[in-house]
């Protein structure tokens, strides 16, 4: 039996969210929870949040028990990119690529 949560369109990179991910992969969710509160990401807040809520989503629609569950999986996938201008010098405009990013985590039992 697994657990998901998911948080898509998130306004963070990929590859800086996948930082924060391999910081909590494999490990138990009060671990993980611990480790991301000493840490320093950006993609952090978020990660903590889909935590929680996939701890929550385990204990309520799953009936598993809370100090078994252990993170199972934990992947970042990129996002819709947001195309803006940015005006250089003699009238001509260069690209800029907003990237987001779609964040899963899967918690299992022990």
């Amino acid at each position: 039996m697994n657990a998901k949560a998911h948080a898509n369109n998130v306004r963070i990179t990929p590859r800086k969210m996948r930082l924060v991910a391999d910081l909590v992969r494999g490990k138990s969710v009060e671990g993980a929870l611990t480790t991301l509160k000493l840490a320093r990401k950006r993609g952090i807040p978020i990660f903590r949040k889909l935590i929680l809520s996939a701890k929550a989503n385990a204990l309520n629609n799953h009936n598993m028990d809370e100090k078994n569950l252990v993170i199972r999986e934990v992947y970042v996938n990129e996002g819709a990119t947001l195309k803006r201008i940015r005006p250089r010098a003699r009238g001509r405009a260069d690209r800029v690529m907003k990237r987001t990013s779609h964040a899963t985590v899967i918690l299992g039992e022990r």
